[in-house]
Formats: C-alpha cells, structure tokens, sequence
C-alpha cells in the first residue's frame, strides 16, 4: 500500500478516534435508547420548548451515531478493496477506492471539527444582529447583503430564520435587522461572525462609478434555554413601545406594538417589531437575557478574545473579514488568513469553510491558555 494512502487511513482513523470520545462512543446507543423513551412518553408536549429541544438532541446524537458507523464501515470497506485490488495487480480498482478514501477523509475531518462544538452554549440557537455602518445608501446596501448571505447560509444548513425586526435604509437596504436562527449549534457556528465587515466595490449608487469602502457590523449571541440563568430586575430595565418603520405592505405596524427594551446597567437596547406587542416584548426580553449572557461568556473567556482581537485589530479596528469586488475578486478572514476569490458563492451563503477555520483558531487558542494554566 502507498504511503500517500496508508496516511490517509491513518487520518481517518484519528478522527474517527477523537469523534468517538467527544461523543461518548460507548454510551451514545444508550443514550439514544433514553431519549427515544422520552419522546414515547405521553406528557412529552406538555412542554413544547422542553419537547423540541429534545428532539433536536436526539436528531443530532441520531446523526451523529449514523455519520461514525458509516465512515468506519466506509473505512473498513476501501482500504480492504485497496488491498485487493493491489494483489490483483487492478490499478483502476486501487485508484477508485483511494479516491473513495479520500472524500472519507474530508468528511471525518469535518466531522471532527464539529465536534468540537461542545461549548457552553454552542448547541443553543442565535440571535443575530446585523446594523449598517457610517456611508449612508452605500452601508445600508451592504447591510442588507450580509442579511441576505446570513440567510442563505442558515437555510443551506437546514436552520429556521425568522426575522424579529428590521429599519430599512432612506434609499436602499437596511439601518438594521435582527434574526433569530433556531437548529443544532447555530451559535457554536455563527459566534465566530461577529465583528465589522468590509465591503470594496464599484459603487451602483455612484453615477461616477467610483470605487466605495463600506462597513456592517455583526452580533451573535445564544438563545438562553432553561438550563442558563439569567435574572434581569424589573428595575434595571425601561421597556418603550411604538409604531415599526418598516418597508411598507404588510410588515408596517399600524399600533404602537413594537417594543424596545433598555437595560439600564450595561445600555443594552433590544427591539423586535414583527409581532403582536405580548410576542414582541417576550421576544425582546430573550434577547436581552441572551445579550446579558453573551456578555457574561465574553468576560470569562476575556484572555482567549483578547488573544484572537489582537489579530483582527491590525489596522481595521475591529474589522474580521474584507470583501473585494473590484479591482479583484476575494474575500479574507484577516484573523485567519483564509480567503477565496469566489465571492459570489461566499454572498450565496457559502461561509463553512471561514467558520471551520475560526473555530480550530479558537479551539487551538483554548488549548494553549489550558495547558498554560496548567504549568
């Protein structure tokens, strides 16, 4: 066998390794059996938030027991026929399963990473928040696209979107909009998407068809469940309701059902304006309580944000990632370094692959403050 595809056996095999323990291979059936006795019981929708987060557990320990037999089935499979196939001397037969092998390959290693999604909250759904930067139209334009690549990716990956408010723009795009992205690790996924974006194009708004600079900023935080608490005093908020500034059609209010809530303290304002004014200010309540959280992760983790700032900090403040249009086509994560002159998939909502490497920055930099903590 080729040294080339032994390693690459040899890859799969690690990973195989590591998603076993951070599945808990040995009890994960077990687990499984647990749950579906759960939802066989009869008083399971007593409780429709508890039944759904269940449910939601269960599909994802569900998959993930299917993707570990499949790839040590698939594993098994190959590098046998390889083995066969080389003492037979059928080298078109060697060919098809190393190639085979390395598809596996990519997917365990992407199974790996996901895996490594086992933060406090990042199994919880998010909240986003996408607000335009100074720059007038050419901001709110670019806005309104991350709204759309945000979507776009949600929906690839299978997530429910729901838009809690939004301010469109005087002349085109949005102020400001707000999301709530409900499915398995939507925020272990989208937490690494917060910061300013950058924006390099031919402006469509410049009759000059001068080259514009434009900026959006990102916040992600979790959707608390029952198992975060988070207690805001009656006296540490000022809760306003008044008439939405939508577009237009059927999303313009016409009561003052929009709610807005200040929490004194910290001067964190939330808002949700695209339901009754009861649904509104629930909403606009869990999203406060998941600012509060968000806040409260940050501070504990303050040293390994530090670490990560500093590399998105150079030159671009809080700037994460640049997208060039013109005079070229890429976009760059500047903390990671990884790019791609595919600009137009990345706009469709192709981002996995930004995300993939911000999340082995993070689990790296945790690792290292870990094993210095230690010594």
């Amino acid at each position: 066998m080729r040294a080339e595809t032994q390693s690459t056996i040899d890859a799969i095999r690690k990973s195989l390794s590591l998603l076993g323990q951070r599945m808990d291979w040995q009890t994960a059936p077990h687990r499984l059996e647990e749950m579906n006795a759960m939802i066989e019981a009869g008083d399971l929708w007593s409780d429709p938030a508890r039944a759904q987060k269940l449910m939601r557990e269960r599909q994802a320990l569900l998959d993930a027991i299917e993707t570990y037999r499949r790839i040590d089935t698939d594993l098994s499979a190959n590098a046998e026929m390889v083995e066969l196939a080389e003492e037979e001397g059928d080298g078109e037969l060697v060919a098809e399963a190393e190639a085979n092998l390395k598809e596996l390959a990519a997917l365990a290693a992407q199974k790996e990473l996901e895996a490594l999604l086992n933060g406090e909250a990042d199994a919880n759904d998010t909240f986003l928040e996408i607000h335009a930067g100074a720059g007038g139209t050419e901001s709110c334009d670019w806005a309104s696209m991350l709204a759309r690549m945000y979507v776009r990716w949600a929906e690839k990956k299978g997530y429910e979107v729901e838009l809690m408010s939004e301010t469109s723009g005087d002349e085109a795009g949005i102020r400001s909009a707000a999301y709530k992205i409900t499915g398995h690790n939507a925020y272990g996924w989208l937490k690494s998407e917060s910061g300013v974006h950058r924006l390099v194009r031919i402006s469509p708004y410049d009759s000059a068809a001068r080259r514009h600079t434009s900026f959006s900023s990102v916040w992600v935080y979790p959707v608390v469940d029952e198992n975060i608490e988070i207690t805001v005093p009656d006296n540490e908020i000022r809760i306003d309701t008044y008439r939405s500034s939508g577009a237009g059609g059927q999303h313009v209010n016409t009561t003052d059902s929009a709610v807005r809530i200040t929490h004194l303290p910290t001067g964190i304002v939330v808002t949700s304006s695209e339901k009754s004014q009861h649904q509104n200010r629930a909403n606009a309540m869990a999203a406060l309580k998941s600012r509060l959280y968000q806040m409260e992760l940050d501070r504990r983790h303050a040293e390994i944000n530090a670490q990560h700032a500093s590399k998105g900090d150079a030159g671009w403040g809080n700037q994460i990632r640049s997208y060039v249009l013109h005079p070229y086509q890429m976009v760059k994560d500047l903390r990671t370094s990884e790019e791609t002159s595919d600009t137009q998939g990345v706009l469709d909502g192709d981002l996995d692959s930004f995300m993939a490497a911000t999340l082995a920055m993070d689990v790296a930099g945790k690792s290292r403050a870990e094993a210095q903590s230690e010594d």
